[in-house]
């Protein structure tokens, strides 16, 4: 098993190809850039899409936002994400 980190982009959807089974950990910025930490067993060469969706502080979100992963800030807090993995 690894911890490995995925740069997210700071849009409202995006998909990611993570081992299969990978348990995402956090969200957190690290020298500015959003990143997506997940706990893999890299030797698990099966991938599959997981989709993660991100809304801003104030923002409407649908009825099921999907499974909340962690919240991020940027420009010295002026702007604060939150971010879900949508099942």
């Amino acid at each position: 098993m690894r911890i490995w980190k995925y740069q997210l982009n700071v849009i409202d959807e995006q998909q990611l190809f993570l081992p299969a089974d990978a348990k995402i950990l956090t969200v957190q910025t690290q020298r500015g850039t959003p990143c997506l930490w997940a706990l893999v067993n890299e030797e698990n060469t099966a991938k599959e899409l997981r989709k993660i969706a991100i809304y801003g502080t104030g923002n409407p979100l649908p009825d099921n936002p999907g499974e909340y992963i962690g919240t991020f800030q940027m420009h010295g807090g002026d702007l604060v994400f939150h971010v879900f993995e949508v099942k």
